[in-house]
């Protein structure tokens, strides 16, 4: 197609001049010290061009000799450019190649390269890229000096915002994971603490937050950021639903009185609060710091309609109020008929009944439900205990000191 466009160009061409210079009669005259010549006017005009061809072609030719210097700088130059982005890209592929000393060195001979090429010297990002492969192979080989010093001339290359901010910000999360690799959660936090509002809520800063706040020990926050993550679906629903109950159960642990775990409670998502297991964990706690009342009520929704929740948490549940029936007031009474009427085959159910029957002193329905509690293998060993104990205590009240120690014995061998 090309080759056609320019055969038809150059017919137009012959055309022109055919038409033009053809029959074109008149002379040029030209007068010079008592000398004259005549040219034909197609002759003039074809001088004419050529001698401004050939001017130009001079000029040109000047003009690049004068500019070689100038040129030749330049060509330097834009090898040592490329010489440059060459070991940027050397280093990259030894990185991903498992050769972390050799990345290592091809990083620092670009920073070399860098410093040389004028065009460079204003291009932070190259630094920054070039900067966290150095430290990348360093982390890689166990030099943590070494890391750290890099970090530290990309943090004084980057002034208080680089010119590259998202490259920046990388280096950040990337410190960041390497802080967290090194059981450093304060270090973690202060780097994560100085990423923009936009990156911080990423899923990978999001995942760091969690593990540093881990490693500092504070579970509410982690749990908080755990849901953030859950919510932006960081986890499959399994494993987000394990790891908020896994750090709601750190906080409940770490409460020290009840006041305290009464503020974690209100603090917690409603949906923790919802969550069976994590109020189960929140009664047992405080059971142990003396309040079962305050348990009990934590159970009170999840004991309104139990056929809602599935066997483990129904299980969670019964064991919970199990241990806070000291002192269960008579309006639970209704419900534990309800639940035990539904569900009374499941032995944590019907344990947790019989022991508030005998809490209130109903020996009558609590003998039946202890017994059956007492011979499932499936319920732990304290629970076994604890219903074996409330039978001797039943014997007791019916004078029947030997079963009474018949039970205690009885108590004593379950392990």
């Amino acid at each position: 197609m090309r080759s056609i466009i320019w055969l038809l160009l150059l017919g137009v061409v012959a055309v022109v001049a055919a038409t033009t210079l053809g029959g074109n009669d008149g002379l040029v005259t030209i007068y010079w010290s008592g000398w004259r010549t005549e040219l034909s006017l197609n002759l003039f005009i074809l001088l004419v061009l050529v001698g401004v061809a050939l001017l130009f072609s001079a000029a040109q030719a000047l003009r690049s000799l004068l500019t070689l210097p100038e040129r030749a700088s330049r060509w330097r130059a834009l090898r040592r450019e490329r010489a440059a982005h060459a070991a940027l890209h050397e280093a990259l592929g030894e990185y991903f190649s498992a050769r972390y000393s050799r990345a290592h060195k091809a990083a620092l001979k670009a920073i070399a390269l860098r410093d040389e090429v004028s065009q460079l010297r204003g291009d932070a990002e190259f630094a920054m890229l070039a900067r966290i492969l150095a430290a990348s192979g360093l982390h890689r080989l166990q030099n943590r000096a070494g890391r750290d010093a890099q970090m530290q001339a990309l943090w004084q290359q980057a002034g208080p915002r680089g010119g590259g901010h998202g490259v920046e910000d990388g280096a950040r999360l990337l410190a960041a994971e390497w802080a967290v690799e090194d059981r450093d959660g304060d270090l973690a936090s202060e780097l994560l603490e100085q990423l923009p509002a936009g990156v911080a809520r990423r899923t990978q800063a999001l995942r760091l937050k969690l593990q540093a706040s881990r490693l500092q020990r504070r579970p509410l926050q982690a749990l908080s950021t755990a849901r953030l993550l859950a919510k932006h679906q960081g986890f499959t629903p399994l494993a987000a639903r394990g790891l908020l109950r896994s750090l709601a159960a750190e906080s409940i642990d770490e409460a020290y009185d009840l006041q305290q775990l009464q503020r974690l409670w209100e603090q917690f998502d409603a949906a923790d609060r919802r969550d069976a297991a994590v109020a189960a964990r929140a009664a047992r706690r405080a059971v142990q710091l003396g309040a079962a009342a305050a348990g009990r009520e934590w159970l009170r929704p999840f004991w309104e309609h139990p056929g809602e929740l599935d066997r483990d948490d129904r299980d969670a549940v019964a064991l919970a109020l199990l241990e806070a029936v000291p002192g269960i007031e008579a309006e639970w009474l209704p419900r534990l008929e309800a639940a035990l009427e539904a569900h009374g085959m499941e032995a944590p159910v019907a344990a947790a009944v019989g022991i508030a029957y005998a809490d209130r002193q109903l020996w009558g329905k609590a003998k039946g439900l202890l017994e059956q509690s007492a011979a499932a293998a499936d319920l732990p060993a304290r629970v076994r205990r604890r219903c074996l104990r409330a039978l001797a205590q039943l014997a007791r009240e019916r004078g029947d000191e030997t079963a009474a120690q018949a039970h205690e014995r009885a108590a004593a061998a379950t392990d």
